[in-house]
């Protein structure tokens, strides 16, 4: 029996990919032991527990983004993170990182105790502690190509989906237009209504809301239905006419199924699974980090899948003026999704499995 330690908290765009692997793993390798690293701040929490999976906490290694007194700290609170990283993956058979605050410390902690350590880059463009790992591993897999560092030759794996978008994916095959009419009337909106869904990532957005709180009145106008994830930490607005406001959306397969167009984030996960099962999509990057948001959304904006807008220029009288426009695209993008996600976590497995007996 092996036991292989998952990597990857924080976000959901770190958290969801680690918990699509170790459900391939435990098909592959039932009897397997799983353990995710995360600390306490993390959606790790809810999600890992939530998928019945094994959660150890470490202290996060807290890194303001610009230079800061807090700077000081940062060895002091590495060291504490890996020392308590090590007491669980010392008698560990591999790593598996996605990046993150937690995957730091995972890392040294494996490269310490001689495990053998498998990354798996979600963004277009490689965060910090994914760079780190890649000094202390070979293996090495990335959703998008990469052209320049260690991840240029890693294995181009794709991004693993929660199991419900791929099994949306596999379930639409043989009749797109209906899935995406069903599952409309799944959500409880009229199939012949064009859908507008707006999400700002798991923990939602303030700037992305505040410009929606805006167009209410207007999408009531044009006879539009609307859904709008706001985000659990988030003031919930009162619904009108076919604005329907939620605090999270549980069904998300649905409701990349339904949209005529999304708006949000171009967060890795979200373009993934937007990618598997979405129609067209308005981007609206997070503006600060390293511009991966805006890398992300390249390849859907190079099919005619999907539009990119800067943040500052994302305004009420921007979607009164485009919106039509939008849905025209929409109408006019392929009625099916894309299944070049649907075996990234199987090829992650293989890749972790190799990693093992090499």
């Amino acid at each position: 029996m092996a036991t292989v330690v998952l990597a990857g908290g924080g976000t959901a765009g770190h958290v969801e990919p680690a918990l699509a692997v170790a459900r391939q793993w435990k098909i592959s390798h039932p009897q397997d032991r799983l353990i995710f690293l995360g600390t306490s701040s993390g959606l790790e929490n809810t999600l890992v527990p939530a998928a019945h999976f094994e959660l150890h906490l470490i202290p996060r290694v807290r890194i303001s983004r610009k230079p800061a007194a807090s700077w000081l700290k940062i060895p002091f609170d590495l060291l504490s993170s890996v020392r308590e990283a090590k007491k669980v993956i010392a008698d560990a058979d591999v790593v598996i990182g996605f990046g993150g605050y937690v995957s730091a410390p995972a890392y040294i902690a494996a490269q310490i105790s001689g495990v053998p350590i498998v990354i798996h880059e979600a963004n277009a463009k490689p965060g910090w502690a994914n760079r780190l790992g890649a000094v202390f591993s070979e293996h090495l897999a990335v959703a998008h190509p990469v052209n320049s560092g260690k991840f240029e030759s890693a294995l181009l794996a794709g991004l693993p989906l929660r199991s419900d978008v791929a099994q949306a994916f596999n379930d639409s095959q043989s009749d797109w237009a209906s899935a995406r009419r069903a599952a409309k009337l799944r959500l409880g909106f009229p199939a012949d209504v064009p859908l507008i869904f707006i999400m700002g990532g798991s923990q939602g957005s303030v700037a992305i809301n505040t410009v929606i709180q805006s167009s209410v009145e207007m999408f009531n106008q044009q006879g539009l239905s609307v859904l709008h994830s706001v985000g659990r930490l988030n003031a919930l607005p009162q619904a009108h006419g076919g604005y329907r406001p939620v605090a999270y959306v549980d069904a998300m397969a649905d409701a990349y199924l339904a949209a005529d167009v999304l708006i949000g984030r171009s967060g890795a996960v979200t373009c993934s699974e937007f990618r598997a099962v979405g129609r067209y999509a308005l981007f609206v990057p997070l503006p600060i980090g390293n511009g991966e948001q805006f890398v992300n959304a390249a390849s859907l904006v190079a099919v005619n899948r999907a539009e990119v807008i800067n943040q500052k220029d994302f305004t009420a009288d921007y979607l009164k003026t485009h919106l039509a426009g939008l849905l025209i695209k929409s109408s006019a993008a392929p009625i099916e999704g894309n299944g070049a996600d649907v075996h990234a976590a199987e090829k992650i497995v293989a890749l972790t499995e190799f990693a093992i007996n090499s």
